[in-house]
C-alpha cells in the first residue's frame, strides 16, 4: 500500500462520477442516433490517440536523460585533473563497480516473497550480471493490446447496447454484478488470492446489488412510458448481464499484464494499441450485427448538435474515462476496483432524485448502503492482506 493505492481509489471516485454522467449522456443521443455500434466504434477506436502522445512522452524523456548524461560527463570531466588523461575511462570503470554492486545487493520484494514460500530466490538481473528490464517492450504491449481488444470492445458494445434497450438504473445495477465474476476469473486465472473477507465483500455488494433489483422506484413522468419500453427492457438486461461478464474477464487479464505493482505495462500505450486495432480489425462487425436484426442499419449523425455531443461523450466518457479506470485497476486490485464500480449505483440513486424527482424505497437504499458496505470490507482486507504480509519477513 502506498500513494498509488491511494490515487487508484481516488480515480475510482472520479471514473464512477464520469461513468454515470456518460450512461445518462449516452441515453439521449440514443433519442435521436440509436446506432449502439457505431457509438461503441467511434469510443474505443478514438483511444488510439495514446499512442503518439506515449511515444511522444518517450522520445522528450530521452532526450531528457542524455542532456542529464552529458551534464554529469562534463561536470566530472571538469573536476578531474587535466593531466590525468584517462581519468574519464577510470570514472566509468568505477560507475559500471558501482551500479553492478547495487545490482548485487538489491533484492526486490518479489525475491523476499518467493523466498518466504520456498521457492527459489531470482534476482533481477541476469547470469552476466545485466540487469533485466521487467517492463514490457512496444511490441510485447502490442500483443497483449491485440488479444484483449475484441473483449474490450465487446463490453463497450454490450454496455452501449444495455442502454439503448433499457433504463440507465438497470444497467448499472447488473453491471454491478461484475464483481462477482472478477472473484471468479481472478481466482481461477491465479491473478487474486480467495479470503474470507474477500467472499463476504463480494457476497455484501451482490446482496445491495439484489435488494436494488427488488426494491422500487418511481418518477411522475414514468408511468407514461413504461409500457413502450417493458418490451426492450429483457433483452437490455440480457446484454448488461454479459457486459459484467466481460468486465470481469477484461479487468483480471489487464492486471495480470500489468503485474503486481503496474509497473510492467505502458497503460497509455496498451489502449493507443487497442483503439487501433478496433479501428482497423473490428469495423467490419457491423454488417453482420446488421443483418442477423441485432444493429441498424448504420447511418451518420443528422445533425451537427448529435455529432459533437458524440464527439465530446466518446472523448470524456471513453477515452479519457477508461484510461483513468485502466490505471485504477493497475494500481490497486482488480477487485477493488470493480467493487468501487458499483458506487454508480448510490450516484445514480442521488442523481436521479435531484434532477428527475425519483423517490426510492427502503429496500433500495438499504441495497445501496450495502454495496458501499461491501467496497470498504474489500479495502480494509486488502490494506490488511498488505500489513500481515509486511510484517511476516519481521517475524521470521
Amino acid at each position: 500500500m502506498g500513494w498509488r493505492y491511494g490515487a487508484g481509489l481516488g480515480l475510482i471516485g472520479t471514473v464512477v462520477f464520469i461513468w454515470v454522467s456518460s450512461a445518462e449522456i449516452t441515453q439521449k443521443i440514443f433519442m435521436e442516433y440509436k446506432q449502439p455500434f457505431a457509438i461503441t466504434f467511434f469510443g474505443t477506436s478514438l483511444m488510439v490517440v495514446y499512442l503518439p502522445i506515449a511515444f511522444l512522452r518517450e522520445w522528450i524523456c530521452s532526450m531528457v536523460d542524455k542532456n542529464v548524461l552529458k551534464r554529469l560527463y562534463r561536470g566530472n570531466k571538469n573536476l578531474s585533473s587535466s593531466n590525468d588523461l584517462d581519468t574519464p575511462l577510470r570514472s566509468n570503470d568505477m560507475q559500471r563497480t558501482l551500479q553492478s554492486s547495487a545490482r548485487s545487493c538489491s533484492i526486490s520484494d518479489a525475491d523476499l516473497s518467493a523466498r518466504e514460500e520456498g521457492k527459489p530466490l531470482i534476482t533481477n538481473h541476469s547470469e552476466d550480471g545485466s540487469q533485466q528490464n521487467f517492463e514490457l517492450s512496444s511490441w510485447e504491449i502490442a500483443k497483449f493490446s491485440l488479444c484483449l481488444a475484441p473483449i474490450w470492445f465487446l463490453n463497450e458494445y454490450l454496455s452501449n447496447s444495455a442502454l439503448a434497450n433499457t433504463s440507465v438504473a438497470s444497467t448499472t445495477v447488473l453491471t454491478s454484478t461484475s464483481g462477482l465474476f472478477t472473484l471468479f476469473f481472478g481466482a481461477l486465472l491465479g491473478q487474486d488470492s480467495l479470503n474470507i473477507a474477500k467472499v463476504c465483500s463480494v457476497l455484501i455488494c451482490m446482496t445491495g446489488v439484489v435488494m436494488t433489483t427488488v426494491g422500487k422506484t418511481w418518477a411522475p413522468d414514468e408511468l407514461q412510458t413504461f409500457s413502450k419500453n417493458s418490451n426492450h427492457s429483457i433483452i437490455g438486461d440480457v446484454f448488461a448481464l454479459l457486459s459484467a461478464v466481460t468486465y470481469g474477464l477484461f479487468t483480471v487479464l489487464l492486471k495480470k499484464c500489468a503485474g503486481s505493482e503496474g509497473d510492467k505495462v505502458d497503460v497509455q500505450k496498451f489502449f493507443g494499441y487497442i483503439g487501433l486495432f478496433i479501428l482497423l480489425g473490428l469495423w467490419w462487425v457491423v454488417w453482420p450485427l446488421t443483418a442477423v436484426g441485432i444493429e441498424p442499419k448504420f447511418q451518420f449523425p443528422h445533425s451537427a448538435s448529435v455529432g459533437e455531443v458524440l464527439l465530446f461523450n466518446a472523448v470524456v466518457g471513453s477515452v479519457l474515462s477508461d484510461y483513468f479506470w485502466a490505471v485504477s485497476v493497475v494500481w490497486t486490485t482488480p477487485l477493488v476496483a470493480t467493487l468501487g464500480m458499483s458506487l454508480t449505483i448510490p450516484l445514480a440513486m442521488v442523481a436521479d432524485m435531484v434532477i428527475h424527482g425519483r423517490q426510492y424505497s427502503a429496500i433500495y437504499i438499504i441495497g445501496c448502503v450495502q454495496v458501499f458496505a461491501g467496497f470498504i470490507l474489500a479495502n480494509l482486507s486488502d490494506k490488511f492482506s498488505c500489513k500481515v504480509e509486511n510484517f511476516n519477513p519481521i517475524l521470521r
